[in-house]
Parts: structure tokens; sequence; C-alpha cells
């Protein structure tokens, strides 16, 4: 069973006349004062609906977009809450990157407070992992293998955690985590507060919740599968040899930086070193790439040096940038809620974005399986000089109507008829 606390997606400054800020969500005036410095003034709607509970020390489940301060809604709490306890704070993420953005973020909050952190994460040196536990840091953020080769070592032990903070859940039941997740969780003492995060709730989480936290506080800010309401959204359907020819002109067309999503990381390869063909500087992140070519490759994205960075699934969260123009699903995901992730890397805190995909015309029910997730149909792009051979079929088989507007009309169906009756 959960409690549910449900916000309809709206900024929580907006509506009701109410003066919504930091002050009011029991936040120790010492980390406002940090907050301020940081220039934190309004809170986003998750970390208003989230941290009055999680600093109550309830076991959460938060569901809300990427890029809507997700993070600072338990890493707030996290370091409150520790300041004021014995014991260690976990935080477990599917990726390098992710992990590395998490101990930043915690970076400016819990530096001030002497808090020491501890990041464990496969392809960085064990050693220097070691010496940092070795200074008994309150807070560890790691992936998962990485925090069990410590764990069978001796070198983190798992009965002193208090707090756990599971960091894009969905995304790490994907990348086949669950046994190793499973493992960590047994290791874990069952009096300690979990929270989980994520921009969709698959069944697999409520699994996870029901086995292993008690009575969660259930804080969704837009149902799972919601996209944030300035990405404007769009699909090309396209032969898979006109692909380049397409990407070419979109490259030429968009001025801004531009995050592309592959299936494969020899795609992604392949992709990388045409879009350099054409004259523009990109780089690729994926799990062929060594930590410091993926740090590298984030940074000069960061930074500009890169305007294009393509990446595959298992590499893109952490891909926390503001600004990004554009996102290219030059490949649909396998899995349709892996859309939300992707296009969720543009119109970050309130900004607009823009997302394009390009589907084949036989990639119909991919296309479906993902309007159904977002409940509204994409529409479909034209491009002067590619054929429109397969855009002509696939609109001839596609729906006419959203699928939100089939919903209404099978309801007033059944309403006409059961007046009838």
């Amino acid at each position: 069973m959960t409690q549910h606390i449900s916000s309809g997606g709206q900024h929580p400054h907006k509506g009701g006349g109410e003066n919504r800020d930091f002050f009011g969500l029991g936040i120790a005036p010492n980390i406002l004062d940090v907050l301020e410095r940081m220039k934190f003034s309004i809170p986003t709607p998750i970390q208003f609906k989230a941290i009055p509970s999680a600093l109550e020390g309830k076991d959460i489940i938060g569901v809300a977009q990427t890029g809507t301060g997700k993070t600072h809604s338990f890493a707030i709490p996290m370091v409150q809450n520790l300041a004021q306890k014995k014991g260690t704070g976990l935080v477990i993420a599917p990726t390098r990157e992710l992990a590395l953005q998490i101990d930043e973020a915690f970076d400016e909050i819990a530096r001030p407070f002497g808090m020491r952190r501890a990041c464990l994460i496969g392809g960085a040196s064990m050693r220097d992992q070691v010496h940092a536990l070795e200074r008994n840091p309150r807070i560890v953020i790691a992936t998962p293998g990485r925090l069990i080769d410590h764990i069978g070592q001796w070198n983190f032990l798992p009965q002193e955690v208090v707090m756990l903070v599971l960091d894009e859940a969905d995304r790490m039941l994907d990348m086949g985590f669950a046994p190793q997740v499973d493992k960590i969780l047994k290791f874990l003492p069952k009096e300690r507060q979990t929270m989980l995060f994520s921009a969709t709730i698959p069944r697999a989480i409520m699994e996870i919740a029901a086995k292993h936290m008690k009575l969660p506080v259930s804080i969704e800010v837009a149902p799972s599968g919601t996209t944030a309401e300035k990405i404007t959204q769009e699909v090309f359907i396209i032969k898979k040899e006109d692909k380049l020819k397409l990407l070419r002109k979109i490259l030429d067309q968009y001025k801004g930086s531009i995050l592309l999503f592959s299936r494969t990381k020899h795609n992604a390869h392949r992709i990388t070193r045409s879009i350099r063909e054409m004259g523009f500087r990109s780089a690729e992140i994926h799990s062929d790439r060594s930590l410091p070519q993926r740090r590298e490759a984030l940074e000069g994205f960061k930074s500009g040096k890169y305007r294009v960075l393509v990446a595959t699934d298992i590499a893109s969260r952490g891909i926390d940038v503001f600004g990004i123009e554009l996102v290219i699903n030059y490949d649909l995901p396998e899995d349709a809620e892996n859309y939300v992730h992707r296009i969720g890397r543009t119109g970050r805190a309130g900004h607009k974005g823009h997302a394009i995909s390009f589907a084949t015309p036989d990639q119909k029910n991919e296309v479906r399986d993902i309007e159904k997730l977002i409940r509204t149909t994409l529409p479909v792009g034209k491009h002067q000089g590619l054929s429109e051979e397969g855009f002509t079929r696939f609109i001839q088989k596609r729906p006419q109507r959203s699928f939100v507007q089939g919903f209404r009309h099978k309801k007033q169906d059944f309403r006409r008829r059961h007046n009838k009756s």
C-alpha cells in the first residue's frame, strides 16, 4: 500500500495564490543559506512535494520528468537528516555519468558542513575509492557492480546504511541490474529510509517497493511517461539509407547543441565519424569508451567544444546539460519508456526544446507504442528532397485520431449506448 500525493505537473509557484518557496518545507536554516548562495529560490514540483516527506524519514516513490530537479529532492533531505544521526547515506545510480552528476550535486550542499563523500564507479581507480572509503564518508554514491565489489572486499559496510536512494530505478532494471540491486538490498539493514526516483515507474519498480519499502509515499508530479510541457516533437518517416541525408539537412537547419541517440555503440561510432565528415564538431559516448574518454566528451559538449554528442541509451543517464536545443532519435529506442528519458535531455528546467525521431516505414508499431505512452500523436514531418513513398504508406496505415481523442470517443460512445439501454 502506498500513500499518494499528486500534483498536476504545475510549477509550485503557480496557482492558488500560495507563496511556495524553500522556506516552508522544513529545511534547516543553514541549508537554506546554502541554497540561497546557489541561487535556488523556488522549488520545482517534485522538490516541493518530496522534500517535506523525505525530511520526516518516510519512504518515497517519486515520479517526475527528467530535468525537474529530482537529485536535490533527495540530496537536501539526506544531508539534513544525516547531520542529525549516525550512519551512511547510499545513492545507487545506473551509470557512471549519472553517479558523477549526483556527486557534483551533493558537493554543493554537503561540503559546507564537512560531510565527506565517496563515488564508487567502474572504470575509475579502485585504490582511490578505497582511500575515500577509509576516510569514513557519510554519503556514498555508487553504480551497482562496483558497490558489490567493495562490499565483497569489506571496503564498504552496508549495515551502516540508514538512508538509501535508487535513482533512475527503471533504467537500472532495464540495464539488467535487477539481480545486483536485489543482492544489495539484502545486505542493507531493514530499518532504513528508502527512496525511489524516476521518470517512469514500471511494474518491476512497484514490486521492489512492495518488498523493500514501508508504506511509501507516492509522489507523482506528472503521470508516468509524461514529457516536459515545453518540448515539441515530430517524427520523420524515412528509409534507412536516407537517414544521413536528412541528418545533414537538420544539422544545417539547427544552430544550437544537439544530442543524438543511436541504438548501438557500433552505429554511434559510425554516425560520429559521418558527422565529422560533414564538418561538424562531434563526440561519442557509449560503453566502449573509457571513463576519461566519456568525461572528455561530456565536458566538451557542455563547454561547446563539440556541437553534437552521439550517445547510446546505456550512457545517456547523467547527460545533464542545460541549453540542448535539439534531441535526435536517429534510431528509435528499443523500449518506449526510453523515449521519455531521451527527449527529456532538452527542454530542461522549464526551457523550450525540440525532439526529432527517425522511423523507417516498417516501424509504425514502435511509433504507436511511444504515442500510447506519452498519450499523444507525434506530428509527422516532411522534408524536401527525400522520398515520400514510406511517408505516404505510413500515414495510410496510421490511426487518424490521437490516442486521447480515441479514448474520449470510446467513452462518449459507451455513454450513448448506456443511455439508450
